[in-house]
């Protein structure tokens, strides 16, 4: 029988080597303990391919640490002794091996960080909880940084980080001339804009018992796993970072904003399931983005989004997580209570952009951030859904969702129901902003152009209503001004139309 002095937990969304937990790990006088758990592969309804992904890349890692000469104890999913739960395989193992302490990297979620902060009471011994350094910024240092600011906005933060991190810097300026270079990277889809081939990875042995595995026990989630396509190793994870910086990083900035229908992933890197699981670092990823800048290989607009994708808003919305929650998960500003719509499970509807977007995450657990935000949240906000059911949504559908990420952005930027914590207003669009950035609106049955009537898109009812019953809370926001003068200007009549349009269409949500 194995025989440790401590056991050193690594989770399913800590696969690097250089994490905290195993940074004095002892082959000879140390354990280290993976396990695969019920609790946490289904405290929300997990998309197969997610839960796939982390099982596979989390069996690769402990192969990985096994070679390198390191004792691990890894459980199994359908092992017959496993508990379940990650504190009942710790009870299990600390019995069975005679470890004294535990120590452990921080955890991404709230509530698992609250049920870590008992385990010490409950198993007996002493649990060393260690800062994840893995981020590039702490969450002591952005309390710092955060105290005495009436209002937060992640630009200002961004720009710390740069100065901070010393990231596309010339002297203390910013590399040509200006820290953000986003109004540049707004372009339509020009016609036929289709995006590059991208890696499909060999599925291996330990790969394909997992698929079998989660085929088996998770058959009622969403999602096949018939095209399962995810690196589930570092070396993987780093083919697919040479190539987004060798041939994709050039056009990113330009159709950042932009969606095509049939191209889930047009010019976007794909890396973010990979940082958050830990087979790529962010700072390294940072620095190769930045090393194509500066030798000429990629535009400036186009590498300053993408680092600032991950210098600025990762590091921000975990900043604003840990020093917000948990109040923060339950706050619900505009008061939307209807329930989540049917589409988002099935993609049935008429709507060519909520086709498109939530049938991209069911083949793909996955779709870009602008579909994310200007659809699928943009029309979320729009009908007033629940904001907590709207967030369970997010954080079960998609490969790189944890909830230090997921809710500041779902609850925060998508559906302004922190009440303007995470954004300086809510981004709300009608069809008009779908129909310039996307070729979406074409082959649908709406158009886009029309507010009212059978053939009007949805979407632009609901923008009207959802400023008209938001006014108390919206109408004194400055970047708002416009939009309330224009439907303040509207007929009476045209604003009636409006609204019976509205109501009719949150009447029919699940068949629309």
């Amino acid at each position: 029988m194995v025989k440790a002095s401590r056991i050193h937990l690594v989770l399913g969304d800590q696969l690097s080597h250089s994490l905290s937990a195993l940074a004095d790990v002892e082959p000879e006088n140390s354990l280290v303990l993976m396990a695969e758990v019920m609790s946490e592969a289904t405290y929300v309804k997990h998309h197969k391919k997610k839960i796939a992904f982390l099982f596979s890349a989390m069996r690769h890692f402990a192969e990985d640490l096994r070679e390198k000469g390191l004792t691990v104890r890894y459980v199994t999913l359908d092992d017959p002794e496993n508990t379940q739960s990650l504190k009942g395989e710790l009870v299990r193992a600390l019995a069975e091996i005679g470890a004294t302490s535990v120590v452990v990297t921080e955890c991404g979620e709230w509530r698992l960080a609250d049920e870590m902060w008992g385990w010490e009471a409950a198993l007996g011994v002493p649990v060393e909880i260690r800062e994840d350094d893995r981020f590039l910024c702490s969450i002591e240092d952005f309390r710092e940084w955060r105290k005495g600011r009436k209002q937060l906005r992640m630009e200002y933060f961004y720009r710390d980080m740069r100065r901070r991190h010393r990231v596309l810097l010339e002297g203390e300026e910013p590399v040509g001339g200006k820290w953000n270079f986003d109004a540049e990277n707004r372009k339509p889809p020009a016609e036929g804009l289709k995006g590059p081939n991208r890696i499909s990875h060999r599925k291996d042995a330990i790969t394909k018992s997992v698929l079998a595995l989660v085929e088996e026990r998770f058959a009622g989630h969403m999602g096949s796993l018939d095209s399962f396509h995810f690196a589930v190793t570092a070396d993987q994870a780093e083919m697919e970072l040479q190539q987004f910086i060798d041939e994709i990083l050039p056009n990113f900035g330009d159709y950042q904003d932009a969606m095509v229908k049939g191209e889930p992933y047009l010019y976007h890197s794909l890396v973010s399931s990979y940082i958050n699981a830990g087979l790529l670092m962010p700072i390294d990823v940072i620095r190769r983005a930045e090393a194509a800048w500066f030798e000429g290989r990629a535009p400036l607009n186009a590498v300053e989004g993408f680092i600032r994708q991950i210098l600025g808003w990762r590091e921000y919305v975990r900043g604003i997580y840990w020093t917000e929650m948990p109040e923060y998960a339950a706050l619900n500003h505009l008061v939307a209570t209807r329930p989540l719509p049917q589409m988002y499970w099935t993609a049935k509807t008429d709507m060519a952009c909520m086709k498109g977007a939530v049938g991209d995450t069911i083949e793909h657990a996955y779709s870009h951030h602008i579909q994310r935000l200007m659809v699928t949240g943009n029309f979320a906000m729009l009908a007033g859904i629940n904001p907590a059911e709207v967030c369970e949504w997010y954080l079960a559908v998609y490969s790189d969702a944890y909830e230090w990420v997921e809710l500041p952005n779902t609850l925060g930027m998508a559906l302004y129901g922190d009440g303007g914590i995470m954004a300086s207003k809510p981004y709300a669009a009608s069809g008009k902003y779908i129909d310039r950035m996307s070729n979406f609106c074409g082959g649908c049955r709406y158009d886009p152009k029309l507010t009212t009537g059978p053939k009007a898109c949805p979407f632009n009812a609901l923008y009207w209503d959802f400023l008209d019953r938001n006014t108390e809370k919206l109408a004194r926001n400055p970047r708002l001004s416009n939009m309330y003068a224009t439907w303040r200007r509207m007929d009476p009549f045209k604003q009636d139309a409006i609204r019976k349009h509205a109501a009719q269409v949150l009447e029919t949500l699940n068949t629309i």
